[in-house]
C-alpha cells in the first residue's frame, strides 16, 4: 500500500482533493473507458454499449463500495427510469466490465451514452467521458468492395476471377451483425460474413444486406466483364 496525492472531478463539477489516497493492487484512480465510442446501429435491431471502469480501492483508510453503476444521456438520470427506455434497456456487469443493452432501436435512441460510478466515498461519483456515440439509422447504406484475390489458380478461364468481396456500410455496424451475400439475386447460404472470396464469371453480379434487412440490399454490384471488374449502380 502506498500514498499519493491526486485530484478528481465530481459529478457535480467540483474538483476534490485527496491529499492522502491509499492505493491498493494498482487500482489508484477513477475511470472509465470505452472500447468502442462511435457505434451505428440499425432500427428495430439491439445493440450492446460496453465499458470498463476502475477506482482507488481504498481512500484515507476506508473500504470503496460500489453502490451503484448506471447509463445515462443527460442530467445523470438512469436510462431505467425513463419512460421512453422501459422495458428496452438491460445492465449487465461482470467485475469492473459492463455493458449497456438497448433493444427495438429508435431512431430517437440516437445519442451520447455515458456510465456513471456511485460509491461509499465522500464525493465518490464518477462518470467517464467522452462516452459511445450512437446513431440508429434505417437504412444500412451497404456497398460491395470487390480486389482480386491473391490465389488465381482455382480459375483457369479466361471468363472468370477470383475476387474478394466485402460489404461494407458507412455506418460502422456492430462486430456481430450477421450478413447475407447474393449472387445472381440468390442467398448464398453458407455466407453470413462481411467479407468472402468468390469465382466469379461472365456477367455474374454480387450484392449484400444486413440479416432482417433483406429489403436493404447494396445499390451497387459488381459484374465481371472481359476485360476487368465494374461497380454497376442498380
Amino acid at each position: 500500500m502506498r500514498t499519493a496525492a491526486m485530484s478528481l472531478t465530481s459529478a457535480s463539477g467540483l474538483v476534490v482533493i485527496l491529499l492522502s489516497v491509499a492505493v491498493v493492487q494498482g487500482q489508484n484512480e477513477w475511470k472509465v473507458t470505452y472500447p468502442s465510442t462511435q457505434i451505428c446501429a440499425l432500427r428495430g435491431s439491439s445493440v450492446q454499449i460496453s465499458c470498463i471502469y476502475s477506482c482507488p480501492s481504498e481512500i484515507n483508510g476506508q473500504h470503496t463500495i460500489i453502490e451503484n453503476t448506471y447509463w445515462f444521456i443527460k442530467n445523470f438520470v438512469d436510462l431505467k427510469t425513463q419512460p421512453e427506455f422501459a422495458g428496452r434497456v438491460q445492465y449487465n456487469c461482470v467485475k469492473t466490465n459492463c455493458t449497456l443493452t438497448i433493444s427495438d432501436l429508435k431512431e430517437t435512441d440516437s445519442a451520447l451514452y455515458k456510465f456513471r460510478i456511485i460509491t461509499n466515498q465522500h464525493r465518490g461519483t464518477w462518470f467517464g467521458s467522452p462516452g459511445v456515440n450512437l446513431s440508429v439509422t434505417a437504412h444500412p447504406d451497404l456497398q460491395v468492395h470487390v480486389k482480386p484475390s491473391a490465389n488465381q489458380r482455382s480459375c483457369a478461364s479466361l471468363n472468370c476471377i477470383r475476387v474478394d468481396l466485402r460489404c461494407q456500410s458507412r455506418c460502422h455496424l456492430p462486430d456481430h451483425s450477421s450478413y447475407i451475400w447474393f449472387k445472381n439475386r440468390r442467398a448464398i447460404q453458407r455466407q453470413k460474413s462481411s467479407s468472402y472470396s468468390d469465382t466469379i464469371y461472365y456477367a455474374d453480379t454480387i450484392s449484400c444486406a444486413v440479416k432482417g434487412y433483406e429489403m436493404f440490399f447494396s445499390p451497387s454490384m459488381c459484374e465481371f466483364t472481359s476485360s476487368n471488374l465494374v461497380l454497376l449502380s442498380l
